[in-house]
C-alpha cells in the first residue's frame, strides 16, 4: 500500500501485541477483558485491521467487522459482512481518505469471500458513525428505526439485511439494568463505574452481561453493547460516563 500506510490485521497470534487500536491502555483491565473476549471470537470470523502510518507508533484507525451471522447488533444479516465499528484518530488524519480505505477493504474481503454484501449500523446519536462515510461509499439505506440506520452495500442480489424486533424484549426488563456485552473495551471500562456509582447510592441495579452473537442478536435494543433500561424503557444505548449515569439516576428517574 503507497503513502507510507498500511494496513494490519489481527490474528490469534499477534492479537495481544497489537491489541485493540482505540484503547489507549493496553494494560488496563477493560483492555485485556476485550482480549480475553477476543479468543473465542476469532472462529465465528471476527475481524480487526489496523491502519498505521510512518512515523506513528499507534495506528491512525481500524475497523471491526464479522461475519453477518455472528454479528453483535439486534440485526439479521446473514451472508453479509456486519461492521461494527471504525475509527479514525487522531484528527490530523481525518477527511483523508482514511476511513473509505478501511471500509473498501472490508468490501473486497467480502467480494473475496463471495459474500451478498457488506452492513453497518449508523446513527445520529453519540459513539457510533454516521451514514456519510458509508453513503459516499456505496451503501444505500435498507431499514431505518430510532435513530438508527442500516445501510448495506450489496454485492450480489440477495436478501436485504433488516432489524430483529428489539422492543419486544425490553419488558421482561424490571427495575434498573444494565445490558451489555465485551465487544467494546470503553464499555467494559464503564461497567464497574457505574455498578460502583449505584451501590454508592444505595440503587439496585441488575447487570447482564450478552455472552454470544445470538445473546447480542436478540437483546433490547439495536446498539447491543450497552443499554441502560428502567422498567422496559431505555434511557441510555450508548456508553455512559460517571457524570451522566448519576445525573439520569437523580434527575430523569427519580431514584436519589
Amino acid at each position: 500500500m503507497g503513502n507510507g500506510l498500511e494496513i494490519v490485521g489481527l490474528t490469534p497470534e499477534n492479537y495481544v501485541a497489537l491489541g485493540c487500536p482505540c484503547f489507549l491502555n493496553p494494560k488496563h483491565p477493560a483492555h485485556l477483558r476485550k482480549l480475553e473476549w477476543l479468543k473465542d471470537r476469532f472462529s465465528e470470523g471476527f475481524t480487526i485491521k489496523s491502519l498505521f502510518a510512518e512515523n506513528e507508533k499507534r495506528p491512525i484507525g481500524f475497523i471491526e467487522y464479522t461475519q453477518g451471522e455472528n454479528a453483535w447488533r439486534a440485526v439479521d444479516a446473514p451472508d453479509y459482512l456486519f461492521i461494527h465499528c471504525i475509527w479514525i484518530s487522531p484528527n490530523k488524519y481525518k477527511q483523508q481518505g482514511n476511513g473509505s480505505l478501511l471500509v473498501n477493504d472490508c468490501i473486497q474481503d467480502a467480494e473475496a469471500q463471495g459474500k451478498t454484501g457488506v452492513a453497518v449500523v449508523t446513527s445520529s446519536g453519540p459513539f457510533m458513525a454516521s451514514k456519510d462515510l458509508f453513503l459516499k461509499n456505496g451503501f444505500e439505506q435498507a431499514a431505518q428505526d430510532d435513530h438508527f440506520e442500516l445501510l448495506v452495500k450489496q454485492l450480489k442480489n440477495g436478501v436485504l439485511p433488516k432489524f430483529n424486533d428489539w422492543r419486544k424484549q425490553l419488558s421482561q426488563y424490571k427495575g434498573l439494568n444494565i445490558v451489555y456485552s465485551n465487544q467494546c473495551p470503553w464499555v467494559i471500562r464503564s461497567i464497574s463505574e457505574l455498578k460502583e456509582t449505584a451501590e454508592e447510592n444505595k440503587v439496585p441495579l441488575k447487570i447482564v452481561e450478552l455472552k454470544t452473537p445470538q445473546d447480542a442478536q436478540n437483546s433490547p435494543s439495536i446498539y447491543a453493547t450497552f443499554n441502560l433500561i428502567y422498567d422496559g424503557k431505555i434511557f441510555a444505548d450508548h456508553y455512559l460516563s460517571k457524570t451522566r449515569f448519576f445525573n439520569i439516576l437523580k434527575k430523569e428517574l427519580n431514584l436519589m
